[in-house]
């Protein structure tokens, strides 16, 4: 018999998503006027409904 893979964990935390959240909006006020700014703006709202 071959064990079971374990168990996969969390890469990061609930606090990393709320941080990474304010650095990524903080960044989209920077290139606002950057075509890449629609990008990272959706980034910033997927972000907040992971955290």
């Amino acid at each position: 018999m071959s064990p079971e893979p374990q168990r996969s964990r969390a890469v990061f935390s609930t606090e990393d998503f709320g941080l990474m959240k304010e650095a990524v909006q903080h960044y989209v006020r920077q290139i606002a006027d950057d075509p890449r700014s629609v990008k990272f703006s959706n980034l910033y709202h997927r972000l907040g409904r992971l955290g």
